[in-house]
């Protein structure tokens, strides 16, 4: 039933760790005297004609743990989609490496070092300590916009567009679609670019990657922060012909974005998608209120009032739960 469906969405730990960022931006403070707003994949500073894009990702210790070079490869992966998401295009990274000798550290670097290869992008500096009591990781990339896309821009009347490479498998036991790994670099480099290309032809209003909250997870950070809500057809969004749904709307897919589209530029978007092979298509439709209701075509079930509860912090008054 879509009502169980919801509920297990909203009890998943990867919106609870979205839901762990308002206590942190409340206490920071981050938000206040910056002319890009806080709540974005990277933060954006405005440089001449364009922008510079900082993202930066830290890792769980049980992921590094249990499949080090996956981890040191997403090190790279997850922050240059960061940089896509915003309109960017990739310039350089650093990282932060801790274990427990240097062979603790060996797959972790390797990992890095095989992504940065791949996506051509250099590793520039960073920071290493092998005297540690266990191996952690941290990445950050710099990267450059000329027209920005945030998560503050979505309208009502929007359509929801979720582009996912589904060329991938689950990198097991972790909900981690991994469609990267052993796939062609120059292709790999093409996607990416494919939302720059977006942004700077003006056909997208807001975006995000898709990250550990999965689709809806990620459709209510970027609506939160543009103060609109929408119905979402978990029905239309791209998925494997395999596997439980729950568990997808609850992955990380290693090429994956959802887009906030007025509906003229819908086709455009879609087809420069599908040029590329990745699957995509419109799965929702933002409008004037504060709630977010999921819909299988056939049924239509609550899932969050920004009304009454956040989830990041970032949208402005709202109650924390």
């Amino acid at each position: 039933m879509l009502a169980e469906l919801a509920a297990t969405l909203r009890q998943g730990k990867g919106i609870a760790h979205k839901h762990d960022i308002a206590p942190v931006v409340a206490r920071l403070g981050v938000a206040a005297g910056t002319s890009v707003p806080v709540g974005d994949d990277c933060a954006a500073i405005p440089d001449g004609d364009g922008y510079l894009l900082f993202a930066i990702e830290g890792f769980l210790n049980e992921f590094v743990a249990v499949d080090p070079y996956f981890a040191g490869y997403c090190g790279v992966m997850v922050n240059l989609s960061d940089v896509a998401a915003m309109g960017g295009r990739p310039t350089a990274i650093v990282d932060a490496v801790w274990s427990d000798g240097i062979d603790g550290a060996r797959a972790v670097l390797d990992g890095l070092a095989a992504a940065a290869s791949v996506y051509g992008v250099p590793i520039v500096g960073g920071h290493t300590n092998t005297r540690g009591d266990r191996a952690q990781l941290s990445v950050a990339v710099l990267g450059r916009a000329r027209r920005l896309l945030t998560s503050f821009d979505a309208r009502p009347g929007d359509r929801l567009i979720a582009a996912i490479d589904l060329r991938g498998r689950y990198r097991e036991p972790f909900p981690y679609w991994d469609a990267s790994t052993g796939s062609d670099p120059a292709r790999l480099r093409g996607d990416l670019a494919v939302l720059a290309g977006i942004a700077e032809d003006g056909l997208c209003d807001a975006a995000k990657d898709i990250s550990m909250g999965g689709v809806i997870g990620t459709a209510l950070m970027l609506l939160e922060c543009s103060h609109v809500g929408a119905t979402i057809d978990v029905s239309a969004i791209p998925r494997p012909r395999d596997g439980a749904l729950a568990r997808w709307l609850s992955a990380f897919p290693s090429f994956g974005f959802l887009l906030s589209v007025a509906p003229e530029s819908c086709a455009a978007v879609l087809d420069r998608f599908v040029a590329r092979d990745i699957a995509a298509a419109v799965i929702g439709v933002c409008d004037a209120t504060s709630r977010v209701r999921l819909t299988d075509g056939t049924d239509e079930a609550p899932f969050w009032d920004f009304a009454d509860t956040s989830l990041i912090g970032c949208g402005g008054e709202v109650i924390h739960a």
